[in-house]
């Protein structure tokens, strides 16, 4: 098991602030004191594929950890009572200032997001955006560029985050 996994970075019970939580499996904490169970869920986060009329891939360059500086995909987490289709609208808006015209579901991966030395497992889901316009995008949010590729021009060694370099490649065979 990693070092960054919450097993072993997570020592008192969010509970009764107990310092008998511990492992109880590979999926769950348990404090022997209260009995609170915290499960190691994966959160949900959403990644866009917007393609330009020469069929080129919008990758944006990361401005904070993990990655700083290495390719990625417009996107980010899902908010609590938020749908995945509503979080791709709002880190557009957010990362870039692109409002969506329409998008598609297309495919799922796991990954893991390590966060100041904390494991945070994510269930990944890659959608294909079409926006309103790709006139006028401005890198903002915790993005620090951006550009079209075509397949040929990208280093696949500068996307770090596995679940990210499957949905680039994917989009390449669709």
């Amino acid at each position: 098991m990693h070092p960054t996994h919450p097993q072993n970075i997570l020592k008192f019970c969010p509970k009764c602030g107990s310092r008998t939580f511990g492992s109880a499996d590979g999926h769950c904490l348990k404090c022997s004191d209260c009995g609170f169970i915290m499960f190691i869920n994966s959160s949900a986060a959403v990644a866009a594929l917007i393609k330009n009329e020469r069929g080129q891939l919008l990758l944006t360059v990361r401005g904070i950890e993990p990655g700083y500086g290495m390719l990625d995909l417009p996107g980010g987490f899902v908010n609590p009572g938020e749908s995945a289709e509503s979080a791709v609208k709002r880190e557009l808006k957010e990362e870039l200032g692109i409002e969506v015209k329409s998008l598609e579901y297309l495919f799922s991966a796991p990954n893991e997001y390590i966060y100041k030395g904390l494991s945070v497992f994510t269930l990944d889901m890659a959608f294909r955006v079409v926006p309103e316009t790709v006139d006028g995008l401005k890198a903002m949010d915790d993005i620090k560029g951006f550009n079209f590729y075509s397949e040929e021009e990208i280093n696949f060694e500068k996307i770090p985050a596995p679940s990210i370099n499957y949905f680039v490649r994917q989009f390449f065979k669709i």
